[in-house]
């Protein structure tokens, strides 16, 4: 079922699109599947539970953080994971700058952008992400390649345009401000529900779980 999801995606999306498989709860047998059927990105949203699957996999994938990344984990977290797609404030951008520093590594992250601003999602509030922009910037061990966001997660995956258009709109702003070491070329939006939304919009990398995975098992 895996592989069969995984090819009628590709399928149906533009070239230039990455699908990142969103892995949270998946087995390192389902990863494996993922991978022999296409996929080479994958994402994580716990520092934990990756921590049992990425070594185990042991395949050339490109592994993104795509959760909440807790300051405390930030040095665990540069062990594991290629990409940060979820840096959300100063404090753990400088925790980040921290350890790679003393790792002698430089890591690829991405700002998540609280488009809805809203309370139960993570993610910078939209007004200051090109503060935190211009911070990053100033970071040595530290590349800013993108955007990442989310729309709501169920309903109509129109409901998502109107967010998915903001969040471009603040992608293509911090773009003109040409920041030293700043190359934008990912917006992470889209999920199972809403990736061909987002992909109209502008989306160069989609996240999905459950349209590659199956509903999670409970």
């Amino acid at each position: 079922m895996i592989a069969e999801n995984v090819h009628r995606i590709l399928d149906s999306i533009p070239p230039h699109v990455t699908v990142l498989a969103a892995a949270k709860t998946r087995s390192v047998e389902e990863v494996r599947e993922a991978y022999q059927a296409g996929i080479t990105h994958f994402g994580h949203n716990y520092v934990q539970e990756a921590s049992a699957v990425i070594p185990v996999v042991n395949a050339d994938l490109h592994w993104h953080m795509i959760g909440h990344l807790q300051r405390n984990k930030a040095k665990i977290a540069l062990t594991l994971f290629d990409r940060i797609d979820s840096l959300d404030s100063i404090r753990l951008a400088d925790e980040i700058e921290k350890h790679a520093a003393t790792l002698d590594k430089t890591i690829r992250v991405m700002i998540e952008v609280n488009i809805g601003e809203e309370n139960a999602k993570t993610g910078i509030d939209p007004e200051h992400a090109k503060l935190l922009a211009a911070h990053i910037s100033a970071l040595p061990h530290l590349r800013l390649m993108g955007l990442m966001t989310m729309g709501p997660r169920f309903g109509d995956p129109e409901d998502s345009r109107i967010y998915f258009k903001k969040t471009r709109q603040i992608y293509d702003a911090i773009g003109t401000l040409n920041l030293p070491g700043v190359e934008l070329k990912v917006l992470s939006m889209g999920m199972s529900n809403d990736y061909m939304v987002a992909i109209q919009e502008g989306a160069t990398l989609i996240r999905l779980g459950t349209a590659i995975f199956g509903e999670r098992k409970t």
